[in-house]
């Protein structure tokens, strides 16, 4: 059993090195013989070879997109619990704050916990009533298939462009295997950068191999824009601030598409560099005791909303991309690269 589980992990990630690496949309223009270059020795895609600068850059300081695929494996056998969005609200909720989960699509068939929402136009009438929902898949990530509904002034939105109800039921009806949550309203620090998106930051906690305690590794404030509305996803050129893990200040943000360096948002001209996460020291307790309740997972990759009331846990997941982390430099020979040695995801 253990060798056939160990063959299907392999034809996954073979799959997957393909599928996500040698055919992904590239953001950068990079030559094609730099692009294969970038793929064919470590798993780089092209768009790392361009953000990381490998023309002046040794590769070999940088983890790879093959590596962080690797990394999904860390929590095995609880990696599951994380990779499914409904599960992982379930288990959360008894600990912390989470987004409501209202409904739930299954092999097009509506669910609710109380059965009072298995309908479409169930659906409409709860949007009436809360005004903006979330509807997002629930087995995967990067701000795919993530969608705002808004009711307002009797009209109908989803993100910023208007439509009507049989819009809405169009997305509801044309997508399976989502989730509709509650819509959180965030802290007044991330209306005032910008609104238009909720404003997370990822948070990431690990075992430290050398003392095998958990601890706070690495956060970065992430913050949407007009061209990534609803969704704040690096992956969707959203930009990523880091968070100094000691005061909770926030540095320049960057962004996955291009080298430009932001200061100040380009769409509102609100401080970016400087600002501060209102309670950091709070949240990171939060945050440590609550992986601590899930203590089986090695690493943690925690997307947090802060609200005027604290924090809410909208997602978490079981691995972290590793581009947002190495927008600040390499990690192959640093913490993030030991950990994965430690793991054997990495060799050298």
């Amino acid at each position: 059993m253990k060798f056939i589980k160990a063959v299907i992990k392999k034809l996954k990630l073979f799959v997957l090195y393909f599928v996500r690496i040698v055919f992904a949309k590239n953001h950068f223009k990079v030559p094609f013989y730099k692009k294969l270059k970038a793929n064919l020795f470590g798993g780089y895609l092209a768009d790392q070879y361009a953000l990381y600068d490998f023309d002046h850059n040794d590769r070999h300081e940088y983890l790879s997109e093959f590596d962080w695929y690797k990394s999904r494996y860390i929590n095995e056998p609880f990696d599951f619990m994380l990779n499914n969005k409904v599960v992982c609200s379930l288990v959360l909720g008894q600990y912390i704050r989470v987004a409501k989960t209202y409904a739930v699509k299954n092999r097009k068939h509506i669910t609710s916990d109380d059965d009072k929402i298995t309908t479409y136009e169930d659906i409409i009438n709860l949007l009436k009533r809360e005004r903006k929902l979330i509807i997002k898949p629930y087995g995967r990530g990067k701000g795919i298939g993530v969608y705002m509904f808004k009711y307002e002034n009797g009209r109908f939105y989803i993100g910023l462009d208007e439509t009507d109800e049989l819009g809405i039921i169009d997305v509801l009806k044309k997508n399976d295997n989502w989730m509709l949550t509650e819509y959180i309203n965030q802290h007044k620090y991330l209306n005032d950068i910008f609104d238009k998106t909720a404003n997370t930051i990822r948070l990431i906690t690990l075992r430290d191999p050398k003392t095998q305690k958990i601890k706070v590794f690495f956060a970065v404030q992430r913050i949407g824009t007009s061209k990534t509305v609803p969704v704040d996803n690096g992956s969707e050129g959203a930009l990523i601030s880091k968070i100094d893990l000691e005061t909770g200040e926030l540095s320049e943000a960057r962004t996955l598409h291009n080298h430009n360096v932001y200061e100040y948002h380009p769409d509102t001209s609100a401080p970016i560099k400087g600002a501060f996460v209102p309670g950091w020291d709070k949240i990171k307790e939060e945050i440590l005791a609550l992986a601590n309740k899930v203590s089986f997972m090695n690493f943690v990759a925690w997307d947090i909303l802060v609200t005027e009331e604290g924090l809410c846990i909208i997602e978490a997941n079981t691995s972290s991309g590793v581009n947002i982390i190495q927008l600040w430099g390499g990690q192959r020979n640093g913490e993030l690269g030991d950990f994965y040695r430690y793991h054997k995801v990495i060799r050298k």
